[in-house]
């Protein structure tokens, strides 16, 4: 993931202050996840994916496709929804979330399992 994360903001010609700023976090904690000190929390690791149009998966090398989007129309026609929570279904932005949720939750375990 730092190789990555580095990758991402050089070619976007940001400097880590700037990406810090857009992701409204301080530069030291940019830093840290970039260097390897600190482990962004799921919440980060989707707005870091959001920031730079690419996927939680790819951020933390589980593909190497870095635009693959999910298509959320089909999940997000009331007929079809059928994730909800307290009696009220996802909206778009609950259910992106609930999958980059997933996708980190799965990738932790995996690598809990392999230790």
């Amino acid at each position: 993931m730092l190789k990555r994360l580095l990758e991402l903001r050089k070619n976007k010609n940001w400097s880590m202050q700037e990406t810090a700023d857009r992701l409204g976090i301080a530069k030291s904690t940019y830093a840290g996840y970039e260097s390897g000190y600190r482990m962004p929390p799921i919440q980060a690791l989707v707005e870091l994916a959001d920031l730079y149009e690419i996927t939680v998966d790819y951020l933390l090398n589980r593909e190497e496709e870095k635009n693959r989007k999910l298509d959320l129309s089909k999940l997000l026609v009331a007929e079809e929804r059928v994730l909800s929570l307290d009696n009220e279904l996802l909206n778009e932005e609950e259910l992106s979330n609930f999958i980059a949720f997933t996708r980190v939750k799965r990738q932790l375990n995996k690598s809990i399992k392999e230790m």
